[in-house]
């Protein structure tokens, strides 16, 4: 699959999720759909390696990396990011979240010495800043207040811990770690994590039979987490979190399109200026680098 449909179809599952969230919320504590969501991705995933024959096998060192990539990817960085949704916009969310883009460029330089290109600085400040003229009537709204302000917090304490997780995800594949099976098990341990978080703060496992709940927990678990997350990896391992992060600048846009199509959302003279904007950093991220042409060697296993 080539790195250009990788990035079109992470785009396309992760902004169309946003729309199958809204029917998330209600009945089951957000955090217990996250557990669901993880715990049927983490099956759907080891039922496809079992069935496929892949190896299954790995040393405790690795199952610790996987266990850290499912913590910091695919569990704690959710219930975060959810907890400040409760006192943000979403578009004050999809803004801070947009920073994961300058995160992962530090982070690649830190931790792999990848040297960090003016361009790629350009394209992810004229992202972030096309974004925040998207949603700059939330923005302008932001209460700093105490709720305000600790909302803020949790949802850049949520996108922290996600670059972490991409970024682990890096070193595994730079380890020669299989993508489907580390996400198999680092879904696993993410949805363990959640169990104790659930357990812990005294939340009912409480479930929604509805027909839009269920419909959209598949989608999520299947389109959004199973597909997206390894498209996205993929993308990852091939090159690098610093430019595959910028997947998810575009997402909130994909949504923007859905609320259009569906919940009468009206587009503004500065949200267009900053549609524009947003294409332009993605423009000057991906093709200058590797996206559209040889991808970075990853020392793989058997798969």
């Amino acid at each position: 699959m080539t790195n250009v449909f990788l990035y079109v179809l992470t785009v396309f599952f992760w902004g169309t999720s946003w729309l199958a969230i809204k029917y998330q919320l209600g009945v089951v504590a957000p955090e217990v759909s996250v557990l669901y969501r993880m715990a049927a991705a983490a099956a759907i995933l080891t039922a496809y390696c079992l069935f496929a024959r892949r190896p299954m096998r790995f040393s405790p060192r690795d199952h610790g990396f996987m266990a850290l990539q499912g913590v910091f990817l695919f569990s704690a960085n959710y219930v975060l990011i959810y907890l400040g949704t409760q006192y943000l916009t979403s578009g004050l969310v999809a803004v801070a979240f947009s920073l994961i883009v300058v995160m992962n460029i530090a982070g690649t330089a830190l931790f792999f010495a990848t040297p960090i290109r003016a361009t790629m600085v350009l394209g992810a400040a004229a992202g972030i800043a096309g974004l925040a003229l998207v949603f700059w009537p939330e923005i302008r709204a932001f209460d700093a207040t105490r709720d305000g302000t600790a909302g803020l917090g949790l949802v850049l304490a949520g996108t922290f811990l996600a670059a972490l997780g991409m970024l682990t995800s890096a070193r595994n594949q730079r380890h020669g770690l299989p993508v489907v099976q580390t996400n198999a098990f680092g879904m696993a341990y993410g949805a363990l994590v959640l169990v104790a978080l659930t357990v812990g703060l005294g939340r009912p496992f409480a479930f929604d039979a509805s027909f839009p709940y269920v419909a959209s927990l598949i989608y999520l678990a299947l389109f959004a987490t199973v597909l997206a997350f390894g498209c996205y990896l993929t993308l990852l391992g091939r090159i690098g979190a610093d430019r595959a992060a910028y997947a998810t600048v575009l997402f909130p846009l994909v949504a923007l399109a859905l609320s259009t199509l569906f919940e009468g959302y009206q587009w503004t003279l500065s949200a267009g200026l900053g549609l524009v904007m947003v294409l332009l950093g993605n423009a000057l991220i991906v093709t200058r680098g590797p996206l559209f042409g040889r991808t970075r060697p990853t020392r793989a296993r058997e798969r």
